[in-house]
């Protein structure tokens, strides 16, 4: 091989070696930030509208737990829906994933507002599905909607 073709792999090289540091430090930086506020919505400015909305009552039927559907390993393994609940491989996540190596310390976030259950995502590395699709801002999910965060893959149910 001439000298000219091998000075085009170094630099082709240290191109791909420079790209792939640059994807660390920025999983790194992704995982070290803090995670993202959801939007509340600002107060109606009409004197007779109330400052806060009444609380729907949770009525039979209406989302009250997330079950683990994927892996199989842990599949029928169900968490109660509370006001908030954060899902990651963080031991103080309400759903601890500590063995999916595909999620994020602190990967996303449920809650009810309003009377709906929603789903955030907190800027994980590999992003939030909610039935395969990606969530990039607050979105509303229904009964048996399919939230899969990193290999796990959890249902709202009943």
């Amino acid at each position: 091989m001439s000298s000219g073709v091998i000075t085009l792999f170094k630099y082709v090289f240290l191109a791909v070696l420079y790209l792939f540091f640059l994807r660390v430090l920025r999983a790194v930086w992704v995982e070290l930030r803090e995670p993202k506020v959801a939007p509340v919505a600002a107060p109606s400015a009409t004197p007779s509208a109330p400052t806060q909305a009444p609380r729907k009552r949770r009525g039979k039927g209406e989302p009250t737990h997330l079950r683990i559907t994927e892996p199989a390993a842990r599949r029928d393994q169900t968490f109660d829906l509370t006001d908030e609940l954060t899902v990651g491989r963080a031991p103080g996540c309400g759903v601890p994933l500590p063995e999916d190596t595909f999620t994020s310390q602190l990967h996303a976030r449920v809650f009810r507002r309003d009377g709906d259950v929603w789903v955030e995502d907190l800027g994980s590395t590999n992003g939030t599905l909610l039935n395969e699709k990606k969530v990039s801002a607050p979105a509303v999910m229904r009964r048996g909607d399919r939230l899969q965060v990193g290999r796990t893959v959890l249902e709202l149910s009943s």
